[in-house]
């Protein structure tokens, strides 16, 4: 009789089981019947999603890629001699070129332009970007201290403060930079007081390039050494 009741007792067991098994593929199938589609349209938007981005990330790299190739071949042009040629490479890539492309080819242009003596041109170029709100402000930043250092020899002391006055705050990382080409501008318009000062604080600022520092010293005892900086 006990093993009787041990059979009933594992036959019991084993239907409980099969119950059980019988329900959750019940509530499986209920399940899926419910929110399969909505799972299968996830899962196909999900690789649809990553195919798409897989392939954004490869144009965007070609173009990229495409885009660099041709500055690069633009600055060989450029340094071996081929000026029209590389101007009229980097007109292309300012029109079409992709990523920040565009805007060093401006820049690139603006160099080229005072490297062939064009100064107007050049500042012209360099403003242009300067006053482009669409350009990273670094950018724009370095455009107008290009500009600058161009009016430095082609212009007046007001022409190069109306575009490096603003970055010469304590807190923009051109301030050395501005500082010098104000003062340079300042003593070639035989302002030597003005440009004493500059350079003197160029000379004991800590922060200074260094060899921006050493030109500030040299100037500073030019200015001082020629009596006209009192």
């Amino acid at each position: 009789m006990p093993a009787a009741n041990g059979l009933v007792t594992m036959s019991d067991d084993s239907f409980i089981r099969e119950v059980n098994e019988e329900i959750r593929q019940d509530q499986a199938k209920a399940l899926w019947d419910r929110y399969g589609p909505f799972l299968i349209a996830i899962a196909v938007a999900i690789v649809l999603a990553t195919a798409a981005w897989v392939g954004w990330e490869y144009w965007t790299t070609s173009r990229a890629n495409a885009s660099g190739d041709r500055f690069s071949h633009a600055l060989t042009l450029a340094g071996q001699g081929k000026t029209d040629e590389a101007l009229s490479a980097l007109d292309a890539l300012e029109k079409d070129g992709y990523g920040a492309y565009p805007v060093l080819a401006r820049l690139r242009t603006a160099t080229l332009h005072a490297a062939q003596g064009n100064n107007d041109q050049a500042v012209a170029d360099f403003d242009a970007v300067a006053g482009d709100g669409s350009v990273p402000v670094a950018i724009r930043d370095m455009a107008r201290l290009r500009a600058a250092y161009v009016l430095v020899d082609h212009g007046s002391y007001a022409d190069v403060s109306a575009r490096v006055e603003p970055l010469t705050a304590d807190t923009n990382a051109l301030r050395h930079s501005a500082r010098e080409a104000l003062g340079l501008s300042a003593w070639k318009e035989g302002r030597a007081a003005d440009a004493l000062s500059l350079f003197e604080q160029l000379a004991s600022d800590a922060q200074s390039p260094r060899n921006v520092r050493d030109r500030a010293t040299l100037m500073a005892e030019l200015i001082r050494g020629s009596g006209t900086g009192s």
